[in-house]
């Protein structure tokens, strides 16, 4: 079967996107105590239950995905015959017809760590294609990656070694579109607020 690959990278998308993080879906609940009740149950439960809700947010953050750190040469399983490890030199990846695996360097020049930004391969049949890339350069912990695409948003996962080298891998699998595998518009990986660590976006 005939197989296709594409490689393109990106810089990260603007503070005017990072500025969104957990906005959506929180509500400011105040709450001022009778005077002249001092034992009112009913003021202390809304009382109490407001201290859970301003605390939630917190809680989630603290709690919020982060990548999967592996040991150099480690493999991972994105898929049947999708397998990726990394080592301090970059990113190696097998697919289902090009078992040998490929590779792709953070430290050949052509990469700007200290820049946010991220790649896109994919490769692939007309089944299946797998989506992977390296994330570099971006503030805080990245935590996930939204893969939009014209069937919709693809959640995928990421890879790291340890030691915070200052990037790591995303992967993730989809179903490609019937007219064309061109059909990834934009890749963002997010970070454990909520904030755009780095992004590729394709017009």
């Amino acid at each position: 079967m005939k197989r296709t690959r594409k490689y393109l990278a990106g810089a990260a998308v603007t503070a005017a996107v990072a500025g969104m993080a957990l906005v959506a879906g929180m509500a400011t609940v105040s709450y001022a105590a009778p005077a002249t009740a001092p034992h009112d149950t009913a003021g202390r439960a809304a009382h109490s239950a407001t201290a859970a809700a301003a605390s939630a947010p917190a809680a989630a953050r603290k709690h919020a995905p982060t990548p999967r750190i592996v040991a150099p040469g480690e493999r991972v399983t994105g898929a049947p015959g999708f397998e990726l490890w990394l080592t301090p030199e970059g990113k190696h990846w097998t697919t289902p017809d090009m078992p040998e695996g490929q590779f792709r360097s953070v430290v050949d020049g052509n990469i700007d760590l200290s820049s946010p930004g991220v790649s896109l391969q994919y490769e692939g049949t007309p089944e299946r294609v797998y989506l992977s890339g390296l994330y570099y350069g971006g503030k805080g912990t990245a935590s996930v990656v939204e893969v939009e695409t014209r069937a919709g948003t693809v959640a995928g996962k990421l890879i790291e070694l340890p030691g915070r080298p200052g990037w790591g891998v995303w992967y993730a699998t989809a179903v490609p579109d019937d007219s064309s595998w061109d059909f990834v518009s934009e890749v963002t990986v997010r970070d454990t607020k909520g904030r755009v660590y780095a992004s590729l976006t394709r017009r």
